[in-house]
C-alpha cells in the first residue's frame, strides 16, 4: 500500500467512523483554603463542661479570603474521617473534613473544595433566585452514605444528588413535594430537612420544616414517607424561627431556631422524643440549649448529629454569614452527658 493511500484511509476512519469518548465525566471543583481560630468557651464553660442540657466539646471560626465562600446553611455528613458537605445561600456545595485533635477536639476544616450546585440538565443554576440553598441531609442505601437530599427556598424545591467519594456529583434529581410549599416563592418558604433513621418510628421518611409558614399560628411542616406522610406542625417559639432539623440515632428530633434580640442573635435547641414525630401532630419538645448575643453566637442556621472515632453521639450547629464582615462562621459542638 502506498503512502498516499494510506493517509487517506486514515482520513477515512477519521471521518466516517463513529467515534466512542470513555473519558470519565468530571465535576468541577475548585480548592478553596480556608483559617480555622480555635473556640475555648460557650456561655463561660470550657470545654468537657456542661451548658444547659448538653456538654460543651469545643469548636472553631473558619475564614477564607475566596469570594464564594459563606452564606453556609446547611451541613451533614457524608463519609468515613468526619467528611462533610455543607450547602450556600448562592448556590455552591462546599465538602470537606473535620479534623480533630488526639482528646477528640476540634481542631479545623481541612480539605476544603466548592461545586457549583447544579439543575436537572447537569447545568449551573442559572439566576440567584434559585440558587439558595438552605437545608442539606444524607441518604444512606445499606448502610452507606449513598446521596443528599437538598431544600431550597425562594424557588422552593427539593432534590437529590448523587454522592462519589462522599462529594456531590452530577444533575438533580427534584423531589416531588406538596403543591401548597412548591407554589411558596419567598425566603420564609423551605428551611429544614433532615431524614429519618432507622431506630425512627418513621424511618425512612423526609421531614421539610418551614421557617415562618404558619398554620394557626405554629409552623407547618410536612413529612414524605411510603408510610408515614402528611403535613405536622411545630409550636412557634416567640420571636423565634425554626433554621434546620436533625435526627439522632434513636429516633428523637433536634430542631434548631433562630431569631434576633437587642440586635444581636438568639438560638435554641429543642428535643423532640421518636414517638411524638407522626403526621398531623403539634410537635413542641423542649429546649436542651439556647444561648444569644454576638460573643457566643452567630446566625446559626446549620444542624447535624455524628458519631466520632469513639462511638459518643456529637451535635454540630453552623452559622451563616450572609457573607457580611460583621458576621461569623461558627462550628459549635456538643453532645450528650
Amino acid at each position: 500500500m502506498s503512502k498516499i493511500n494510506s493517509i487517506f484511509i486514515s482520513i477515512f476512519l477519521l471521518l466516517f467512523t463513529p467515534s466512542f469518548s470513555f473519558a470519565q465525566e468530571v465535576q468541577e471543583t475548585q480548592e478553596v483554603i480556608v483559617q480555622s481560630l480555635p473556640i475555648e468557651s460557650f456561655k463561660g464553660v470550657l470545654r468537657g463542661e456542661k451548658v444547659d442540657k448538653l456538654i460543651w466539646r469545643g469548636g472553631i471560626e473558619i475564614s477564607s479570603d475566596y469570594q464564594e465562600f459563606g452564606g453556609l446553611s446547611g451541613i451533614t455528613f457524608t463519609g468515613d474521617n468526619n467528611q462533610i458537605v455543607m450547602v450556600s445561600d448562592i448556590g455552591n456545595f462546599f465538602s470537606g473534613q473535620l479534623i480533630y485533635d488526639e482528646f477528640d477536639q476540634l481542631l479545623a476544616l481541612g480539605g476544603v473544595e466548592m461545586s457549583a450546585i447544579t439543575n436537572s440538565k447537569g447545568n449551573v443554576l442559572p439566576r440567584k433566585f434559585a440558587k439558595d440553598a438552605e437545608a442539606i441531609d444524607t441518604i444512606y442505601r445499606f448502610g452507606k452514605p449513598a446521596s443528599i437530599r437538598v431544600g431550597f427556598e425562594n424557588l422552593t424545591r427539593v432534590a437529590d444528588f448523587e454522592l462519589r467519594n462522599g462529594k456531590p456529583f452530577g444533575a438533580a434529581k427534584e423531589i416531588i413535594i406538596p403543591h401548597i410549599l412548591s407554589k411558596e416563592r419567598t425566603n420564609a418558604s423551605l428551611e429544614a430537612v433532615c431524614i429519618a433513621p432507622k431506630n425512627s418510628p418513621i424511618a425512612g421518611s423526609t421531614l421539610l420544616i418551614t421557617e415562618n409558614m404558619l398554620v394557626e399560628e405554629n409552623i407547618a411542616g410536612f413529612m414524605l414517607g411510603n408510610l408515614d406522610k402528611g403535613a405536622f406542625n411545630i409550636k412557634k417559639t416567640k420571636s423565634m424561627n425554626p433554621t434546620d432539623c436533625a435526627f439522632l440515632e434513636n429516633g428523637d428530633l433536634l430542631i434548631l431556631e433562630r431569631g434576633i434580640s437587642f440586635l444581636s442573635f438568639t438560638m435554641q435547641l429543642r428535643l423532640i422524643k421518636a414517638d411524638k414525630v407522626q403526621p398531623k401532630a403539634l410537635l413542641e419538645g423542649e429546649v436542651i440549649l439556647s444561648a444569644r448575643g454576638s460573643k457566643n453566637i452567630d446566625n446559626m442556621e446549620g444542624l447535624a448529629v455524628y458519631k466520632n472515632a469513639n462511638g459518643q453521639e456529637r451535635i454540630i450547629i453552623i452559622s451563616d454569614d450572609n457573607f457580611n464582615d460583621w458576621e461569623r462562621t461558627l462550628f459549635l459542638e456538643f453532645s450528650f452527658e
